[in-house]
C-alpha cells in the first residue's frame, strides 16, 4: 500500500485494525509465555537436579531469577500453577505449546475455534461472550486486550504518520501491553519481552525514529533500572522485605530507552498513585490476592503509554507538579 494512502481517517482505520488482530496475538502470548517459561524452568532445573526433590527446588529459583519476577514472586508460583490448571484442564503436561501451536481453543471443554470464530471484537459481540461449543463465558480481557492494542496502534499513526517509526512504535506499545497483562496474571515481567525492549529503544533512537537522542535514551535505561533498583534494595535493608522483583527494574529501563529518561520521573509517581489506589480499593474489597500483593508492572507500563500519547508534562500536571 503506497504510503500517501496511510494518511488521515485512512491511516489511522489501518493502523487500529492492524492494532485488533495484533492484539488478538497478543492474547496468545499472554496466556502461553509464563507456561512455556515455566515449562523451561522445569527442564533446565530437571538436568541439574535429576531428583524429583532437586527438580521442584530448583524450579522456585530458576522462576524467580530467570524471568524478571515482579512483587511477591514466592506467591506467583500457586497462583500461577492453578491458573494454568484452570486453564489447560484437558491437555496432557507434555503436549506440544508454543506461540503458533496448538491452534486456539476453549480452555473449558477444549474445543478448537475456528478462524471465523476469533475475529477480533466481532466474534466476541457475534457468540455474546460465550463459548459456540459448551457456552462457557470468555473473559472479557480477550476483547480488552485487543481494544487496547487497536487504539495504541492508531494513535502512534496519528503521533508519527506512516514509515518504518511508527511500526517500532508499534512493537512498543503491543510489548508493554503484554507484559502489563502477563504480570498481573502472575507476578512475572519475563526477560523475553524486557530486555530485547530495553535494546530496541537503544537502537530505535540510534536509528533516529525517536525524538530523543541515542544519549537521552540511554540515561533513561541507565536511570529508569537504577532508581527501582535504589528503591528495592533501600526498602529491603529498612525492612527486611522485597517490595518489587528485578522485572520492574528492566520494565522502567526499558520504558527509559524509548522515552527518555526525562519521563521517568511523571511515569513513576503515576505509577506510584495508580498503583496505591488500586491496592487500596483490592484491599477493602477482599480481592487482594494470597499475600496481599498488587504486582507494580501493570502500573508501569499504563504510565509509560499515557507519556507516549500525552507526553511527560501532561503526566505532572495530572500529579499537581
Amino acid at each position: 500500500m503506497p504510503l500517501e494512502l496511510l494518511t488521515g481517517w485512512i491511516g489511522l482505520l489501518f493502523a487500529g485494525l492492524l492494532g485488533l488482530l495484533v492484539g488478538s496475538f497478543l492474547n496468545v502470548v499472554i496466556h502461553r509465555l509464563p507456561i512455556m517459561l515455566e515449562r523451561r524452568w522445569a527442564a533446565e532445573c530437571a538436568e541439574l537436579h535429576p531428583s524429583p526433590a532437586g527438580a521442584g527446588a530448583g524450579a522456585g529459583a530458576g522462576a524467580g531469577a530467570g524471568a524478571g519476577a515482579g512483587a511477591g514472586a514466592a506467591a506467583h508460583h500457586s497462583t500461577h500453577a492453578a491458573h494454568s490448571a484452570h486453564s489447560a484442564p484437558n491437555h496432557a503436561p507434555a503436549e506440544a505449546l508454543n506461540l503458533l501451536t496448538p491452534r486456539s481453543r476453549c480452555p473449558a471443554c477444549g474445543a478448537g475455534i475456528a478462524w471465523y470464530q476469533n475475529i477480533p471484537l466481532l466474534s466476541y459481540a457475534l457468540l455474546r461472550g460465550r463459548c459456540s461449543a459448551c457456552a462457557a463465558p470468555i473473559g472479557l480481557r480477550y476483547p480488552l486486550v485487543e481494544l487496547l492494542t487497536g487504539i495504541g496502534f492508531a494513535w502512534v499513526m496519528h503521533l508519527h504518520g506512516p514509515g518504518l517509526a511508527t511500526l517500532a512504535w508499534m512493537g512498543f506499545v503491543a510489548a508493554v501491553l503484554a507484559l502489563a497483562f502477563i504480570d498481573w496474571d502472575t507476578t512475572l515481567l519475563p526477560d523475553d519481552i524486557t530486555l530485547p525492549l530495553v535494546w530496541a529503544g537503544l537502537i530505535v533512537a540510534a536509528l533516529g525514529w525517536n525524538t530523543i537522542d541515542l544519549g537521552t535514551a540511554l540515561w533513561g535505561a541507565v536511570v529508569g533500572y537504577v532508581t527501582l533498583w535504589s528503591i528495592y534494595w533501600a526498602f529491603k535493608l529498612l525492612t527486611g522485605k522485597e517490595g518489587m522483583g528485578y522485572g520492574d527494574f528492566k520494565l522502567l529501563a526499558a520504558l527509559g530507552a524509548w522515552l527518555g529518561w526525562q519521563a521517568l520521573l511523571p511515569v513513576l509517581l503515576l505509577a506510584s498513585v495508580l498503583g496505591a489506589v488500586v491496592g487500596i480499593a483490592m484491599k477493602y474489597s477482599s480481592g487482594l490476592r494470597e499475600g496481599g500483593y498488587v504486582p507494580f508492572g501493570p502500573f508501569l507500563a499504563f504510565g509509560g503509554l499515557l507519556a507516549l500519547a500525552l507526553g511527560p508534562a501532561t503526566l505532572l500536571g495530572w500529579i499537581g507538579l
